[in-house]
């Protein structure tokens, strides 16, 4: 039996993941874990719950990425024994655990790379994502429904916490609209390589001709914003709308007016909850939504305003950003990065880090090549 030699690809792993070092700082984020640490052990530290929490997930982040990377380390070390030790036995059931060992890994330092690239100022944030349909009818709105899923299964996937604040139920089938957080540390800079125009192409269940039918859905993420930071807007600026909660029947749903709808009056800005039992909850989650939007407008504006000063008028992201085709052929493709893959029913049952990491990939080196 042939000798296993993987010398090129744990060389490449190596080099790789040499580079993510570097660019994670583990000094840094270790005297980083130690001022977080004794923050967190002040014994007042809960009389401010806000500050509290963020400091826990600070600390818990660090402590994860610090022990991804010497577990990342430990197992490249042991996977090269591994093959000195196949190679010696001549067995093939330890090279092929090796070679499945090399498999993973890869993987897993991928997702390492992809990470690190999310360094920009809102990356690290918690998301609210809103999907609104589109042209198409009933089509569109049953569209937005599966993109949610979809969305929520890869949140699920991805044990990312999820909380859904406001769901709009279309008169036929679906949604019109719904907007949930995904609070987890980078949600935001994973997400937003989702924003934008959505297409689904298929042959129409609402059509009795059966003929194909293209729809449309638009994607909104923006970064959930933190209490210190929160946007002071002043109550003659808002118009809050009290009502009953629609969808689905259930205990407290349609019997009293919980639901809350708040208009920013300067940029006509909506924002609805109806998730709470309490109009008091739902007015909280619901102004929490409203100031991420609104510094989501400031930081856009910002960013238009340096590109106008630098000359680069070309818009980041296309109106139509992918496209899910279901006849005549099985395609779903991301018509920026040209990622694409022939199994929608994995893509809309949650399957998306293929895109995602193509996506901040190909974000970096737009930014780069601006």
């Amino acid at each position: 039996m042939a000798d296993l030699d993987l010398t090129q690809e744990i060389r490449a792993l190596r080099a790789t993941f040499s580079d993510i070092h570097q660019v994670v700082d583990v000094k840094k984020l270790t005297d980083e874990i130690a001022v977080l640490k004794q923050q967190a052990a002040d014994p007042n530290i809960w009389d401010e719950p806000v500050h509290a929490q963020s400091v826990t997930s600070k600390l818990s982040h660090a402590q994860a990425m610090i022990a991804k990377l010497e577990s990342v380390q430990s197992r490249l070390d042991d996977l090269e024994v591994l093959i000195e030790m196949a190679n010696s036995e001549a067995d093939s059931s330890v090279q092929s655990e090796a070679k499945n060992e090399l498999a993973s890994l890869q993987k897993l330092i991928s997702e390492l790379e992809v990470q690190t690239l999310l360094n920009g100022e809102y990356d690290s944030r918690a998301a609210v994502v809103t999907i609104r349909s589109g042209a198409g009818g009933d089509d569109a709105t049953d569209f937005a429904e599966m993109l949610m899923r979809m969305y929520l299964r890869y949140a699920e996937k991805n044990k990312m916490p999820v909380q859904v604040l406001d769901t709009s139920y279309a008169e036929g089938a679906g949604i019109k609209s719904a907007t949930f957080e995904v609070d987890a540390p980078f949600a935001f800079g994973s997400l937003s390589v989702e924003a934008g125009t959505h297409r689904l192409v298929r042959m129409s269940p609402f059509n009795a001709a059966g003929k194909r039918q293209t729809s449309f859905a638009a994607v909104e993420v923006v970064p959930l914003v933190e209490q210190t930071e929160a946007i002071d807007i002043p109550d003659s600026e808002i118009r809050i709308d009290v009502f009953r909660s629609s969808g689905p029947g259930g205990q407290s749903v349609n019997t009293t007016d919980s639901a809350v709808r708040i208009t920013h009056l300067p940029t006509g800005t909506v924002v609805s909850c109806q998730n709470e039992k309490s109009q008091i909850q739902n007015k909280a989650a619901a102004m929490r939504v409203l100031q991420s939007r609104l510094l989501e407008i400031r930081r856009r504006e910002e960013e238009a305003t340096k590109k106008q000063i630098a000359g680069d008028v070309k818009a980041s992201w296309g109106e139509q950003m992918r496209s899910y085709v279901l006849a005549p052929y099985q395609m779903v493709k991301d018509l920026r990065t040209d990622f694409e893959v022939n199994n929608p029913s994995a893509v809309f049952d949650g399957d998306l880090d293929g895109f995602i990491a193509a996506g901040i990939r190909w974000r970096k080196q737009t930014q780069l090549g601006a």
